[in-house]
């Protein structure tokens, strides 16, 4: 739906009628917005706004901070953890669903801390 004119193209209003007409249309237009305007904020509420991350060494005496957690939640506290170890070998990554809060999965502490963090970011950035 094409929801502006050209000011140069506005219709010229010439009776009682023609106002009428350009009321509803102009009604029509606003409902539309108001549609897309709800869909919009529903997606919204779907986002990630809230993040948590922490580095860390799984190995006290050799390497860097190079394993890390991520804890992404939505404005209700869903999301996930995701961790991923660096080994000597190789990587581990794990997924952790959380719903309101919680994960119906085991928590290491750093996993327990980037959701946390997550939890009193509150989408600041």
């Amino acid at each position: 739906m094409f929801l502006f004119k050209n000011k140069k193209k506005r219709p010229e209003i010439k009776n009682f009628d023609q106002a009428a007409g350009h009321i509803k249309r102009l009604e029509e237009k606003i409902e539309w917005l108001e549609e897309e305007f709800k869909k919009e904020q529903e997606k919204n509420l779907a986002a990630f706004k809230k993040a948590g991350l922490i580095r860390y060494n799984p190995f006290r005496e050799k390497g860097g901070d190079q394993s890390f957690s991520l804890a992404l939640l939505d404005e209700s506290d869903k999301g996930f953890v995701l961790t991923a170890i660096h080994t000597h070998e190789g990587v581990r990554v794990f997924a952790k669903p959380v719903i309101k809060g919680e994960s119906q999965y085991q928590l290491s502490g750093e996993e327990k801390e980037a959701l946390k963090k997550a939890k009193d970011d509150h989408g600041r950035k």
